[in-house]
């Protein structure tokens, strides 16, 4: 392993491990849930597990209750604590240029997800993905510092046919943290989307009267 090599594995693994994550004793919350598109406002319940399994009731519009079941999703996903040597033991790092800002970039070889990152300030302020038909590319913006780690809280994600390079989407997405109890828990998160043919579509998930699940004794 060149100087080069563990230099690039170095940067991302200190950026990856800085990122904020529920710890091993996450006892799950649930949380109110407000969704608010257009003139359309729904309301249900959410349920966090302590396994990070998630569960949205409530709301009667199947298709409403599916976008905030994903949603959230995404949100507890980046919230798994992940051992860097099992997601990227097996995979080559090399450096790649260094923007006006900054970021350093990251090539990753060996994944199956064919992605690239750039790395500024022990943060992940990039991911470039390859997934099959869809080529997508995250920025981040802003991100909260919790003292424990950070959490990106303005992004924008754009979407490409990887083939063609055709745009095929885009979204921007600004959220927010508080803290209850030991853990920072989402309390909003506002999506702004453009559909390939220019449709732009506003929603805004708010959460409130968030409260941690107690413990299971042992």
């Amino acid at each position: 392993m060149g100087e080069a090599t563990a230099t690039a594995r170095e940067l991302f693994r200190a950026a990856y491990e800085n990122r904020y994550t529920w710890d091993e004793n996450f006892p799950g919350y649930r949380a109110e849930l407000t969704i608010r598109q257009g003139e359309e406002t729904f309301s249900g319940q959410v349920l966090v597990g302590a396994d990070l399994s998630v569960d949205v009731t409530g709301i009667d519009d199947e298709k409403v209750r599916e976008s905030a079941y994903n949603q959230m999703r995404d949100i507890v996903t980046h919230r798994k604590r992940a051992n860097f040597e099992q997601s990227h033991g097996k995979n080559e790092f090399s450096l790649g240029n260094t923007d006006s800002n900054g970021a350093v970039e990251i090539l990753v070889s060996g994944d199956a997800m064919g992605s690239n990152y750039k790395v500024r300030d022990r943060q992940i302020c990039q991911v470039s993905r390859v997934m099959g038909p869809m080529a997508f590319t995250i920025n981040t913006a802003d991100s909260l510092d919790t003292g424990a780690g950070y959490i990106s809280t303005r992004y924008s994600a754009v979407f490409r046919n990887a083939k063609t390079d055709e745009l095929k989407g885009k979204s921007d997405f600004d959220e927010a943290y508080a803290r209850v109890g030991d853990y920072y828990l989402p309390v909003q998160q506002v999506v702004n989307s453009i559909d390939k043919g220019g449709q732009k579509t506003a929603t805004e998930f708010a959460f409130s009267n968030l409260r941690l699940l107690e413990a299971a004794a042992v």
